[in-house]
């Protein structure tokens, strides 16, 4: 794997950031973006509704994720998890934490007895699924969110997550 600074990267992907997708003449970065493109070009129905209303509601917890759940967990995850010199500030980590905690309760209240939207895995359910690993993994003082847990529990369980659930998520 080549550095985010390296030139060839930086022309695929200009915010020097992983991940990257190289797919034909398609170069794409954005985690959500990417997830987006792969599920309408195999045709995954299932993954990313064709109806406006199904998509929408996939589309919203997509969003959520990176405008709300991500920002909240970043500070303390690079922290505690990642041991990064560049975030050590202890009153920002206990920020962060807290933040996290107060989105996952969040998530905690829509979790239902399969998966976020119902009993159709999508890609909300795959972009939020890192979230939630982070979050139980991450050494810090959290609430008991059995649903978030129980869910958690479901999507390891997944073949795909079986497979590769473990790939750079610490």
């Amino acid at each position: 794997m080549r550095p985010v600074s390296d030139p060839a990267f930086l022309a695929l992907n200009p915010f020097a950031m992983i991940p990257a997708l190289v797919d034909g003449d398609v170069a794409l970065s954005e985690s959500n973006a990417i997830c987006r493109y792969l599920a309408a070009k195999h045709g995954r129905r299932d993954l990313l509704p064709a109806d406006p209303a199904g998509r929408a509601q996939v589309e919203r917890w997509m969003d959520w994720q990176i405008a709300d759940l991500n920002p909240a967990w970043s500070y303390a995850f690079h922290a505690l998890s990642r041991n990064s010199p560049d975030h050590r500030d202890p009153a920002r980590i206990a920020d962060s934490a807290a933040a996290w905690n107060k989105q996952m309760a969040v998530l905690e209240s829509q979790l239902g007895e399969a998966w976020l939207l119902g009993e159709d895995f999508t890609l909300a359910d795959i972009a939020l699924g890192v979230s939630v690993q982070r979050w139980l993994l991450t050494p810090f003082d959290k609430p008991a969110l059995p649903k978030a847990e129980a869910y958690f529990e479901r999507l390891r369980r997944r073949p795909a997550y079986l497979a590769h659930g473990g790939e750079g998520v610490a």
